[in-house]
């Protein structure tokens, strides 16, 4: 590898456009050479005037190239983009975040110094309402994510799981194979485990830094973390081992209320069980909201509290819901497409 390689960022986007002016824009004022970036965008059929701003960028910036993405998720986009790319590094930025100005050039830097395959760094949760922003505080603390370093790590480099934005060797990404494009949700999570399993290692650099915008409603943050839950059932049944013990405790917590709940008619003791489940939650997640409150504004912690109990809830919901959705899944795990097959090379 070249002492100042060729990097490509791929950016999977689709209907980003309230925010891809400032996140393509980050992309653009890197502090990386001009000459030796390039900048694959690859639209999941938009509708809303994402193409158009990116079309517009393009006329002023030759680095910049956009392509469609037909499937309209994520797996096919990193995949189709790969297919286009030349670079030496391969570095995803989602459309719904910031990266600073120095970005790529800190993950090249990790890079070449050979110790690690990827890098990615902690990432600054904000919102952009009063809603948002407490979602964003929910999301940022240790009771609403538990161990996810990314989002409650911010002042120590270590090795990782997985990281957020992550940039690779071209190297390790051709010995992985494509993202898995069954998985609509969760594709990192199975991308980097079968990384590690081919003993790549995943650093996450405290100077690598991004900004992420979290949802604006209770609403759209129950859908996409009971998507996390649903989707992470087909990561444990292709690998077992990814798998920590934390992820379990939503849907363990969401099946003791329904076990409760349904006891309820039938047995004596069932409003009792129910009470002391949701009770004991309850309290654990009002306290925890006047604890992370107090670093904000006290006024917060009751929408804070409803965060928790949304993150919880949904994702374990979720995933018990993808139990059954793919109980006749185990045991099945298809390889994905090659990436000579998705660019039509032989």
């Amino acid at each position: 590898m070249s002492r100042t390689p060729l990097v490509t960022v791929i950016m999977p986007v689709r209907n980003e456009g309230e925010i891809i002016r400032e996140s393509l824009g980050a992309v653009l004022a890197q502090d990386y050479p001009r000459e030796k970036t390039e900048i694959i965008v690859v639209d999941g059929m938009s509708t809303d005037g994402t193409r158009a701003v990116v079309a517009g960028l393009q006329s002023g910036d030759p680095r910049i190239t956009l392509i469609d993405n037909p499937r309209k998720i994520v797996p096919s986009a990193m995949n189709l983009g790969f297919a286009r790319a030349r670079g030496e590094i391969i570095v995803r930025v989602d459309g719904h975040c910031r990266i600073a100005p120095d970005y790529v050039r800190r993950c090249v830097d990790h890079l070449l110094a050979g110790r690690v395959d990827g890098v990615g760094g902690p990432v600054r949760t904000i919102g952009e309402t009063g809603v948002a922003r407490t979602i964003a505080l929910a999301m940022s603390s240790p009771f609403g994510v538990g161990g996810s370093a990314f989002r409650t790590v911010n002042d120590r480099t270590m090795l990782a799981d997985t990281v957020p934005f992550p940039a690779y060797t071209r190297s390790i990404m051709e010995r992985a194979g494509p993202y898995d494009e069954e998985q609509v949700r969760n594709q990192d999570d199975e991308y980097n485990y079968r990384l590690r399993k081919l003993g790549a290692k995943i650093l996450l650099a405290a100077d690598v830094r991004s900004d992420y915008y979290s949802r604006s409603s209770i609403r759209s943050l129950w859908r996409q973390y009971y998507q996390y839950g649903y989707w992470k059932v087909r990561v444990l049944q292709k690998h077992p081992r990814q798998m920590k013990l934390r992820q379990f405790v939503p849907a363990s917590f969401v099946a003791a209320l329904l076990a409760a709940a349904v006891s309820v008619p039938f047995a004596a003791q069932g409003a009792a069980a129910l009470a002391a489940v949701a009770g004991a939650y309850c309290a654990a997640a009002i306290a925890a909201a006047v604890l992370t409150a107090r670093r904000e504004k006290m006024s917060m912690a009751p929408l804070l509290a409803l965060a928790f109990a949304t993150l919880h809830l949904s994702y374990g919901l979720g995933f018990l819901v993808g139990m059954i959705a793919f109980a006749r899944m185990w045991g099945h795990s298809r390889p994905p497409h090659t990436i000579s097959q998705l660019s039509g090379t032989p």
